[in-house]
């Protein structure tokens, strides 16, 4: 079991679940194949995350990259930047930047 981690990732963890949740479970080269081809910001960053977790695997743990599954994807949130931004008649609107703590963990099956 090996896993990577990256903090602070500049999206909304609900727009990057939505493409973690595509690869929850599946071999790593069915999961890098599926994430090749989506047009979303979060599906570049996990494809990368993943490789960082199969690398880790391979160095690591000693596994064989072709047996790998992902085990685990979680997206938590991260810390939220608050912003205001000015309004008419001197009022002003808050925008939360949110931020994401993606967490992906591979392993062997157990057959």
């Amino acid at each position: 079991m090996a896993r990577a981690i990256l903090r602070s990732f500049r999206e909304s963890p609900r727009k990057v679940r939505m493409v973690a949740d595509m690869i929850r479970g599946r071999k790593v080269e069915d999961a890098l194949s599926i994430l090749r081809f989506q047009q979303r910001k979060a599906a570049k960053i996990l494809s990368k995350v993943l490789n960082s977790a199969i690398a880790n695997a391979t160095e690591n743990e000693k596994a064989d990259a072709d047996k790998l599954i992902v085990a685990k994807v979680n997206i938590d949130g991260g810390p939220v930047q608050k912003r205001w931004l000015a309004r008419s008649m001197g009022r002003a609107n808050r925008i939360i930047r949110r931020t994401s703590h993606l967490t992906i963990v591979v392993d062997v099956p157990q057959d």
